[in-house]
């Protein structure tokens, strides 16, 4: 619900984020306009290309990626489609009925699987929105007893004031220096409190929910179209 420039205005002068993710849905685009942007601009903060993709088992970050994966195949081909760019695979909301998200089932099947190239990297713990909430505490205790993947926390951020009250820990500054953390699973999840319906506008809430849900099957015939050009 915002403009890539104003994302990069309200990270830049109202919170101190070293580094961002963009992360659409099903396209890499905004994120790559966001790198570009920051760095011509001088913003001191870097930013991380994503996407948030529609698999046929639910939602799948890809970070450091130039290309989204093609949206709703197995978790398998999308996890080696991610790997293939070098990218890291996030698990975002874990678990949550309140939005598209991959189960238990599907985590512990891939996790159990530890095979090269079709595995997660991290998941995603600290997430300060209704969706991420739900399920945060179950997956915490499953991440630890079973699953054992370093952790993220983000802010699903679907409206500027939402930008920066879920963030990840790492040492460090720069991209790299998240990629080495998680690595070596060295970060932490850390929220906040999150703004409220009151706070952001009940009818820029609602077109936000509208807009949202809408994002992949707009996406989706967009860039069918473009294939068929």
């Amino acid at each position: 619900m915002a403009t890539v420039e104003q994302v990069l205005e309200f990270v830049e002068h109202q919170t101190d984020l070293d580094v961002i993710a963009v992360a659409d849905h099903e396209d890499a685009t905004g994120g790559q306009r966001a790198r570009e942007l920051a760095a011509k601009r001088g913003y001191r903060f870097e930013v991380i290309v994503g996407a948030e993709v529609t698999t046929l088992g639910g939602h799948l970050l890809a970070l450091y990626i130039e290309s989204a994966p093609r949206s709703f195949r197995r978790v398998e081909s999308t996890l080696e489609a991610i790997h293939s760019q070098d990218g890291i695979a996030v698990v975002p909301h874990p678990m949550s009925w309140l939005t598209r998200s991959l189960s238990r089932r599907t985590i512990d099947r891939i996790c159990a699987r530890n095979e090269s190239g079709i595995t997660f990297d991290a998941i995603e713990l600290g997430n300060p929105s209704p969706a991420g909430r739900v399920t945060a505490r179950q997956a915490a205790r499953l991440n630890e007893r079973l699953w054992r993947l370093p952790c993220t926390g983000g802010s699903d951020a679907h409206h500027l004031l939402h930008l920066g009250t879920g963030w990840t820990e790492f040492e460090g500054t720069g991209a790299d220096d998240v990629r080495l953390a998680l690595s070596t699973g060295a970060t932490t999840a850390v929220v906040t409190r999150y703004p409220s319906i009151r706070d952001v506008g009940v009818g820029q809430t609602a077109a936000g929910l509208i807009w949202g849900y809408a994002a992949t099957p707009r996406k989706m015939l967009r860039l069918g179209s473009r294939r068929n050009d």
